[in-house]
């Protein structure tokens, strides 16, 4: 099975996410409950009788330790199933940790057999699939068993969804959001001046230039979150040029990084940063306050990001912005794929260590975590559908950005794709110094390429880092 690409039947992919369709900041974090198991209390070992309301065999005194990436989305979602679990299971307690640092934080832990039962392996410094991949669960059984409205967790989820976390026939992670990636946008200011999305890069140049006569940049970004340019001209490679990019870059191939394609874009945004239609100053402003910059200054016209970007700047967004997503440019119509094509998958990995102290009770606030209500208590209060169908209404809950995806994903019908290789070989925390230094202007398309391809090649000639192929 392909773990980078997913042809999604429009029909399964949209149903839910809007009826009318048929379908990684710092948030406010919610421990569930205090306390923690103490080192004696092995909870996995001890265990518990299973039954159709216990699939898993969790004890009824247990403790349940998650760690979440709090990021575009918070932890209050995972700490509101962690509520409905201990309703549903008397006696229970769940600890939900937020951290920023999910590598830093939770690599001791692995090494030092402790690791929590469940994590959301997300975010800029997430830990590499490749080095976790036997110390964490398939979780098959979770996806087989019946979700707390009595339906197999399997039939409740779109198409798809297993594809992005399984390795090696494995399903390591489930990744509980569908998110979208696109550029995103104020509707409301292209209105007014009478700007519609470019679909090329050479009309995003253009673009720049008519931001600039009203003072305005194209793009801006922060230092945390400067590899979200990577994402778009990796997104937009890809349509340009097709398979061919996508499985040179997630096989690590020599040269993946000087295909025409790539160069292409890299070009493209290599004349947008040397024209000045890149805001300065992102290497060293907060990305959360990049983003402000835009979504609240309105300093820049565009922004690329998953669709977490409304959630993740709903308070520091200026009223009447109606935020709106267009599919990533491509360089010329000649393109392999058409505009409309585009970049989505789950994602927010999460994963349960097989050394955690309580695996059952890992699974089990997972198998909540896709229930009926917590599913759409993550749509309503997010902003994004999760993997759950039909846990969205036709109005998106009035949120422009998530009717807006909703039209993206109709739009590209079955032209959906994906990959994941910056998330299987852990390359993020490297790239982001690359990228943070051309689109600051202090190094050039030789020198970026270069730079990425040497990051590339340190992975592929390390043999102490198992490989994925991708097909």
């Amino acid at each position: 099975m392909s773990i980078e690409r997913k042809t999604v039947d429009r029909r399964t992919l949209l149903r839910g996410a809007l009826a009318a369709a048929a379908v990684i900041p710092l948030s406010g974090a919610l421990a569930a409950c205090a306390g923690g198991s103490s080192d004696s209390d092995d909870n996995k070992a001890k265990g518990g009788k299973k039954s159709e309301d216990n699939p898993f065999g969790m004890a009824a005194d247990s403790t349940t330790d998650a760690v979440i990436f709090d990021g575009g989305y918070g932890t209050d979602y995972v700490a509101f199933a962690a509520t409905l679990m201990q309703k549903n299971h008397k006696g229970s307690t769940v600890k939900v940790s937020p951290t920023t640092e999910i590598s830093q934080e939770l690599q001791p832990r692995f090494v030092a057999g402790d690791p929590p039962d469940l994590i959301d392996n997300s975010g800029e410094n997430s830990i590499g699939f490749s080095t976790i991949l036997d110390q964490v669960e398939d979780l098959t059984d979770v996806l087989d068993a019946n979700n707390l409205e009595g339906t197999k967790i399997r039939d409740t989820l779109y198409d798809g969804v297993e594809a992005p976390g399984t390795f090696d026939g494995k399903l390591a992670a489930l990744n509980y959001v569908l998110t979208v990636y696109a550029v995103w946008y104020s509707s409301s200011l292209f209105e007014e001046n009478g700007w519609t999305p470019p679909k090329t890069w050479d009309e995003a140049i253009a673009l720049g230039a008519e931001a600039k006569k009203k003072d305005k940049y194209l793009f801006l970004w922060g230092k945390e979150a400067a590899t979200y340019y990577q994402t778009l001209a990796i997104g937009s490679a890809i349509k340009q040029g097709g398979d061919e990019v996508r499985l040179a870059l997630g096989n690590l191939e020599a040269n993946c990084w000087s295909n025409p394609s790539v160069q292409a874009v890299f070009e493209a945004m290599g004349k947008i940063v040397d024209a000045g239609y890149m805001k300065p100053g992102g290497a060293g402003t907060q990305f959360t306050a990049a983003q402000a910059q835009w979504s609240n200054n309105q300093d820049a016209l565009l922004y690329p990001s998953g669709s977490w970007i409304e959630n993740e700047m709903k308070d520091q967004t200026k009223a009447g912005f109606e935020m709106k997503g267009f599919p990533e440019m491509v360089v010329n119509t000649d393109s392999a794929m058409p505009w409309e094509a585009l970049h989505s998958a789950a994602g927010e990995p999460f994963q349960i260590p097989s050394q955690g102290k309580n695996v059952p009770g890992g699974k089990e606030l997972l198998r909540t975590m896709l229930s009926k209500e917590a599913a759409t208590n993550f749509a309503k209060t997010k902003l994004a559908p999760t993997i759950v169908k039909d846990t969205v209404p036709a109005d998106g809950f009035g949120s422009t950005a998530l009717v807006s995806q909703s039209e993206m994903l109709s739009a590209a019908g079955s032209n959906v794709f994906t990959w994941t290789f910056v998330d299987l070989y852990g390359t993020n925390v490297d790239q982001l110094v690359v990228w943070n230094s051309f689109l600051a202007g202090k190094s050039s398309v030789k020198d970026l390429t270069s730079r990425l391809q040497q990051i590339t090649d340190k992975i592929r000639e390390d043999d102490s880092i198992k490989k994925i192929p991708v097909t």
